[in-house]
């Protein structure tokens, strides 16, 4: 999977009353997609408030090269030729989602946080939650899930104690199981490493490095759930504050 530099070139002018709503109206849902749209493309470089890169803030539209709607639109679906901006086949609408969402995100209170304690949150992530046996933090711990070693860069507080909550609400594409089913009847589900078409490659929930020729398989896909189980029961809400300091606490090398 990739992750798209959505909106890096952007730039770095005031958000100047660009006017959103002016063209479509964007409910709550809209707001939410454009979210999804964010994280999934925009976050690993520009963070979950859109401030990461140095110069730039897209919650509050520090904007380089656009001064409308339409203007930013069009930027990111053609990209910026001679920069890292590349084209996107986004409708006007996403688009338009994506700038919706972080209006919202400029709007939001952008430091609150839940009153945990992060060292007690590490025992709770590598002991009772049994957060390692399926992710790696700074090197330690399974490679079966997502590597959180800079989960606190990318994600905001509400995303991650959803995450823990009810991790069906959002599984992003490059976190998503894969299961590949033997024609003698054998399942087996893991990270999806390469394909091609001859072979695929997993890592099982063992770790285990497999290779399938295709012609011995009978079925392949995605898992739509997350293999991620929920912490409402498992943690008392003290316990889920700790770990989400925690989470917030590991911003990468």
């Amino acid at each position: 999977m990739y992750r798209v530099r959505l909106l890096l070139a952007l730039g770095a002018a005031v958000w100047m009353g660009i006017p959103l709503a002016a063209q479509h109206s964007y409910g709550p849902a809209d707001v939410e997609d454009g979210g999804k749209l964010f994280r999934a493309n925009c976050v690993s470089c520009h963070g979950p408030e859109g401030d990461q890169v140095e110069g730039v803030d897209l919650g509050h539209g520090k904007f380089r090269r656009a001064s409308t709607e339409d203007g930013v639109i069009r930027i990111i679906q053609d990209g910026i030729p001679g920069t890292a901006m590349p084209p996107h086949n986004f409708t006007d609408f996403q688009a338009g989602t994506i700038l919706a969402y972080l209006r919202a995100v400029a709007t939001s209170d952008r430091t609150a946080a839940p009153n945990g304690d992060a060292a007690r949150g590490k025992v709770i992530f590598e002991g009772k939650g049994g957060c390692a046996a399926c992710h790696r933090v700074y090197g330690i711990g399974s490679r079966v899930g997502p590597d959180l070693s800079d989960v606190g860069a990318l994600r905001r507080v509400s995303e991650i104690e959803i995450s823990l909550l009810d991790p069906n609400a959002e599984v992003l594409p490059q976190n998503r199981y894969y299961r590949v089913t033997t024609k003698n009847g054998e399942s087996i589900t893991g990270r999806l490493l390469n394909e091609d078409t001859f072979s695929i490659q997993i890592l099982d929930t063992k770790e285990r490095l497999l290779s399938f020729q295709r012609t011995a398989v009978r079925e392949t896909g995605f898992l739509s759930e997350s293999p991620m189980p929920s912490y409402r029961e498992k943690l008392t809400k003290a316990e889920r504050d700790d770990v989400i300091t925690y989470l917030l606490s590991l911003k990468g090398f």
